[in-house]
């Protein structure tokens, strides 16, 4: 598909991007919070159960902010399907599945998509922020800025404690 630079430009075109990364972090959001407490049992390393209980309440606050993202545009979320979380969520649960019960190789595991997602959050609130930018929705940079931040920190906070869960199994 040629992209033509009147797409660029577009405004109905821009808020279509908007809404659809919109709807996938929205419910990428709630497939996390819905499916955490899960691996919140399946840790093993008191550390990890804290910064995951902690994104549960981070995933929480995010879904209220974008519902206020949704309400200032007066737009519906549409469940889009979130296959990439969806796919991260089911690779971290397949060692479990297949009997593995190595709790170093779980807890690396959990450690390794849940900074993986958040990297895609951050990408998505991006996308976002530049999309609201050429949109000029002002009211809401506020919003999509500290799900950004939040994610950033979130992501720094699981690459501290895989800092320091390889520190305690003398590997560093």
């Amino acid at each position: 598909m040629d992209i033509k630079p009147s797409h660029v430009t577009d405004p109905a075109v821009l808020k279509h991007l908007f809404t659809h990364h919109l709807n996938k972090l929205y419910y990428g959001k709630l497939y996390i919070k819905n499916n955490l407490a899960h691996l919140i049992e399946v840790a093993s390393f008191k550390a990890l159960q804290l910064a995951l209980q902690e994104l549960q309440e981070d995933a929480e606050k995010h879904l209220n902010r974008l519902d206020e993202v949704y309400n200032a545009l007066n737009i519906t979320p549409s469940d889009e399907e979130c296959i990439p979380v969806k796919a991260i969520f089911k690779e971290t649960f397949a060692l479990e599945k297949k009997g593995i019960g190595m709790e170093l190789l779980g807890d690396m595991n959990i450690m390794l998509y849940m900074q993986l997602i958040e990297h895609i959050n951050i990408t998505a609130f991006r996308m976002l922020r530049i999309l609201g930018k050429a949109l000029q929705l002002n009211d809401i940079e506020q919003l999509l800025l500290e799900g950004f931040d939040e994610s950033i920190d979130d992501d720094r906070l699981f690459m501290m404690i895989t800092n320091e869960y390889l520190s305690t199994q003398g590997y560093e």
